[in-house]
């Protein structure tokens, strides 16, 4: 009994801070033991010893985050793609989060629900599904039917987790630093949490999801297989957002079975890419969440694509340095590669990288995308991108560390790899890349 009382997820700011600080407190006092037994051990030992210390913490920081929702449990999901920031032991234990999604009780739901929306479901809704077909860090996504007889999803925020955003972040910093858990500098971190949190914010505000929808839908208006929901304003609000029902085949289910051939899944991939390339070069506003639930497919080749809270903005100079960047990556020319990185913030300043190393990584980087098809659903490249980290010296690696102003377009491309290995795609992406730039520099003039 205790332990379930224990284990209840907190669902208000007092609760969340007391579960946190708890948290806190039980790793800096193993860090601080740590820290005692290494005076006594030899460098082997206490280099094991701390393996197992990371991977204790990541576990401790997973199985709390996962309990508890909100901004600390999505800023965990991110962070557990950072191992450039994090160590490796820690960084793979926070991968759990990324599919965690236990629900929160209905009574819970349908408190926020009415006091949102200023009436009893049955009042706003003909009919409403309490079981949810989709749960978050943030929030719950349940089926509904309107008094009109429209097929709907109602997509409902958790309770105090805008109220905790501060607190969850300040927490969550004080428990990467320490025992030096951390990879990069404190302005590197900063410009890291500082974006981490903007996003956040905007994307807790279901105001500036609608718009953000509509928005998209007059971006790719030209593109009608690209299926974004419609917005139903007076079902809406800040906390509530509900949209029209829009189908489609989960990921993990587009197969030869499900009718999709070859020739359809290779379609599905170039249009993906083109859709993002169009995001980031033209449009300069991409959806910044390419979790595989947040997208569907269809066989007649249409992509149907969810969840607009998280959409990064880029400032003219910044898509305009990121195109530069692929450019000179694609051109070779690696002293301009290196003064471009240093400018996005991505290398640090006082040090020098060879040629070679510029050479051996943007081979690797830039594999898939090549005048030939690549075959992604055979692809070995994140294996091999993990071996070259191993054999590159770590004061190498720790000449570059992660740029906020590119944090979440990196987000995006390394999530939509592996769906187009999930997809089994195979194509040739240089004509698409080379279109998606092109599109870039006529932006610009």
């Amino acid at each position: 009994m205790a332990e379930q009382r224990r284990r209840k997820r907190p669902t208000t700011t007092t609760g969340r801070l007391f579960r946190l600080t708890g948290m806190t407190t039980s790793i800096a006092t193993r860090v601080a033991g740590h820290q005692v037994k290494g005076l006594f051990q030899s460098e082997s030992a206490k280099a094991a010893d701390r393996e197992k210390l990371m991977q204790h913490i990541g576990k401790e920081v997973a199985a709390t985050l996962g309990e508890m929702k909100g901004a600390v449990m999505k800023v965990g999901q991110i962070a557990s793609q950072m191992q450039d920031i994090l160590p490796k032991e820690i960084s793979d234990q926070l991968k759990v989060l990324q599919n965690a999604s236990a629900p929160m009780p209905f009574h819970v739901i349908r408190r926020q629900l009415e006091r949102e929306l200023g009436g009893a479901i049955s009042e706003r809704f003909a009919d409403f599904e309490e079981t949810p077909f989709a749960a978050a860090s943030i929030g719950q996504v349940h089926r509904a039917t309107t008094h009109d007889g429209d097929p709907v999803v109602v997509k409902i925020q958790y309770p105090a987790v805008k109220e905790s955003i501060d607190s969850d972040m300040k927490h969550l910093r004080r428990i990467l630093r320490l025992g030096s858990l951390l990879k990069v500098d404190e302005a590197a971190l900063d410009g890291v949490f500082r974006e981490i949190r903007n996003q956040l914010e905007e994307e807790l505000n279901y105001h500036q999801e609608a718009i953000n929808l509509n928005q998209f839908k007059t971006f790719h208006q030209h593109q009608p297989w690209l299926v974004i929901p419609a917005v139903y304003e007076d079902l809406s609000s800040e906390k509530v957002l509900t949209l029209s029902l829009e189908s489609g085949t989960p990921l993990e289910q587009v197969n030869d079975e499900n009718g999709f051939d070859q020739t359809t899944r290779n379609l599905l991939g170039e249009r993906l890419f083109d859709a993002i390339g169009e995001q980031i070069f033209r449009y300069r506003t991409v959806h910044c969440d390419p979790h595989p639930g947040n997208f569907a497919f269809r066989p007649d080749g249409s992509i149907v694509m969810y969840d607009f809270g998280a959409v990064k903005r880029l400032p003219s100079e910044d898509a305009n340095l990121l195109r530069d960047i692929v450019e000179a990556a694609l051109q070779q020319n690696w002293l301009q590669l290196d003064n471009l990185l240093k400018t996005l913030g991505a290398r640090k300043q006082d040090s020098q990288v060879s040629d070679q190393f510029y050479a051996t990584w943007i081979e690797l980087l830039l594999r898939a995308f090549s005048s030939e098809p690549y075959d992604f659903g055979n692809s070995c490249l994140h294996t091999d991108i993990m071996k070259q980290v191993r054999k590159t010296p770590l004061e190498q690696m720790m000449k570059f560390q992660p740029s906020p102003r590119s944090l979440l377009i990196e987000r995006v491309v390394s999530g939509h790899y592996w769906t187009l290995m999930n997809l089994g795609v195979n194509a040739a992406f240089l004509p698409n890349l080379e279109k998606a730039l092109n599109e870039s520099q006529a932006a610009t003039a």
